[in-house]
């Protein structure tokens, strides 16, 4: 069995005040066009398929075409379970009436196990979707206040799978979760503090494969049959070295095979780049670029209005940054002086100039800037003995 497993879309996702529905939409055409020249088996979707929770119309649109093209047109069975920023009671809705169409969608979390069986040349292989789960959600549904952590959660949504799954045959789990020593992105939304966010890789060992779904780097989590397949595009400049793209896998009678990723192309590309503002925009003259960028000026002096000025040869700047110039003695020096209230304001711009500029005031400069500072005092300070 050729099962393609991804996980992530974050449909309706804005990144710095950027909608990403074209994005995502060129994306969504690519994986539509491999599922039609390369059908699997099925196609597994482990969560967030929308970036929240009542998602933008756009957002809802683009899933109903992609999900009429494949599943009534394409005929591929499609499992999707709900993540952390889905609504999993609205993803709920009509579920029984679509799985006849070979559509399975799961919201949202239950104590009665979905499975799910389909079948290849070597028998029945069983499907069993757990949607995002809380510890408070599994506390609730189970009345087991020993439950206080995901893995808690977790463990008990698995035991009860364990019940119903039939013996000697294979089986796939597609879950979101934490799974620990995932390396994780800045787009993704915390699910908690500290460890008990965490699910241990050890209670999926009886599976062939699981996919998950929550982190956005392509990954596997603590053995190579427990995958994470990635977000559909890059979310943060967090992701600029990651490859997106999907995970095609393979069963055979004994179980699991191989885990193939298969990559996206872009309609842009999420980038970080930097260098003096006067050599960026000529750079920008001769090789334009409409990716999403983050530019980091490496210029001490002041510059107007930097951001409208690079969007005339970078259409999809999202942050201009200036470098910090900082040697490790300066660091020092900062971290000692944190009460900054006993400070001069001349000392505290001092310090901020040369963190700057990596350069001291002038004598002139330090004149300057006292000169300002006495004048705005004494208009205070005339003001207050008038009172």
């Amino acid at each position: 069995m050729r099962l393609l497993h991804t996980a992530d879309w974050h449909l309706g996702r804005i990144f710095n005040k950027q909608y990403l529905t074209e994005d995502q939409r060129h994306i969504l055409n690519q994986l539509e066009d491999y599922l039609q020249q390369t059908p699997p088996d099925v196609l597994v979707i482990a969560g967030d398929i929308y970036d929240r929770s009542i998602p933008p119309e756009e957002a809802i649109n683009l899933l109903d075409t992609f999900l009429s093209k494949v599943v009534l047109q394409l005929k591929i069975p499609t499992i999707l379970v709900g993540g952390n920023h889905d609504g999993q009671q609205r993803m709920s809705f009509g579920s029984k009436l679509m799985e006849d169409a070979g559509l399975y969608v799961v919201g949202s979390i239950s104590s009665d196990p979905v499975q799910i069986c389909l079948h290849d040349e070597h028998g029945p292989v069983y499907f069993y979707p757990i949607p995002y789960a809380t510890p408070f959600g599994c506390r609730d549904l189970f009345s087991d206040e020993e439950i206080k952590t995901h893995h808690d959660g977790m463990e008990k949504l698995i035991a009860e799978v364990k019940e119903v799954h039939p013996s000697k045959k294979r089986s796939v789990l597609i879950t979101h979760a934490f799974v620990a020593g995932g390396e994780t992105s800045e787009s993704e939304r915390l699910l908690g503090v500290g460890g008990a966010t965490d699910v241990s890789p050890g209670l999926f060992k009886e599976f062939d494969y699981v996919a998950l779904g929550h982190l956005h780097r392509p990954q596997q989590a603590g053995s190579e049959f427990i995958r994470y397949s990635g977000s559909l595009l890059k979310y943060s400049f967090s992701e600029t070295d990651h490859q997106k793209g999907m995970t095609l896998v393979t069963l055979n009678r004994d179980g699991f095979v191989e885990a193939k990723q298969i990559s996206f192309t872009p309609l842009r590309d999420v980038r970080k780049i930097e260098g003096k503002f006067v050599d960026l925009l000529e750079s920008g003259r001769m090789y334009p670029s409409d990716d999403y960028l983050q530019i980091t000026l490496l210029d001490k002096g002041a510059i107007l209005d930097p951001m409208p000025r690079l969007r005339e040869f970078y259409p999809n700047v999202l942050e201009v940054r200036r470098k910090i110039h900082t040697d490790p003695d300066q660091r020092q020096l900062l971290n000692e002086q944190r009460d900054f209230k006993s400070r001069s304001v001349e000392d505290l711009f001092a310090d901020f100039f040369q963190q700057v500029t990596d350069e001291s005031l002038s004598d002139d400069q330090e004149k300057a800037f006292a000169a300002v500072v006495n004048t705005d005092s004494s208009h205070a300070g005339g003001s207050e003995c008038d009172h």
